[in-house]
């Protein structure tokens, strides 16, 4: 059974960084589609960043290019989201999400139905 666990998440002041870590047991493959989202209250679940543990550039949203980058570790099966920058309106509770492998090269990867799924962990950015 494939399960993730989110950590780092906290709070911070605007203009500092986080680093979450999704630490993904279970997968028989090190090649899968690992993606974090963010729901931020009265909004609607938004794809933050997707990579493909595989190889391969990493996808990100506009609202976060070049603040925040993902990669990975595969020797300790983890997904990292290292994010600079902070702003308030990145607030949000923060989840990893994972699936197979070619999930990653779909037309929208930030905006497929991934099968696993974290507990999310909260970050918050106060200005």
């Amino acid at each position: 059974q494939v399960q993730l666990v989110e950590s780092g998440g906290g709070s911070v002041q605007a203009g500092g960084s986080l680093r979450l870590s999704c630490a993904a047991s279970g997968y028989t493959s090190n090649n899968k589609c690992v993606a974090w989202f963010r729901q931020a209250p009265g909004k609607e679940r938004e794809g933050v960043a997707v990579i493909y543990t595989g190889g391969g550039s990493p996808h990100y949203a506009d609202s976060v290019k070049g603040r925040f980058t993902i990669s990975h570790d595969n020797e300790k099966n983890t997904v990292y989201l290292l994010m600079n920058s902070l702003k308030p309106e990145d607030t949000a509770m923060y989840y990893c999400a994972a699936d197979v492998g070619w999930v990653c090269f779909a037309a929208q990867p930030l905006q497929s139905p991934y099968n696993y799924w974290g507990q999310g962990i909260q970050v918050t950015v106060s200005s």
